[in-house]
């Protein structure tokens, strides 16, 4: 994964509590903790993602 583009949301507030995603990769969108670059990364699926991102949206997972 070290060829990947990675960036940030323009949502994004730069208070350190961000993410970062990669969208240059054919069928998944690996997802990483901008603060731990050489770290892990989550990889969905564009249909995972999705449902993730509403799930944030509809307060699925609480306050974060």
């Amino acid at each position: 994964m070290s060829d990947l583009k990675w960036f940030k949301s323009s949502y994004s507030d730069n208070g350190g509590a961000c993410v970062e995603v990669a969208a240059n990769v054919p069928g998944v969108i690996p997802v990483r903790d901008s603060k731990d670059p050489e770290g892990p990364s989550l990889t969905f699926t564009p249909a995972g993602f999705a449902a993730f991102v509403a799930g944030v949206k509809g307060g699925e997972f609480g306050a974060i």
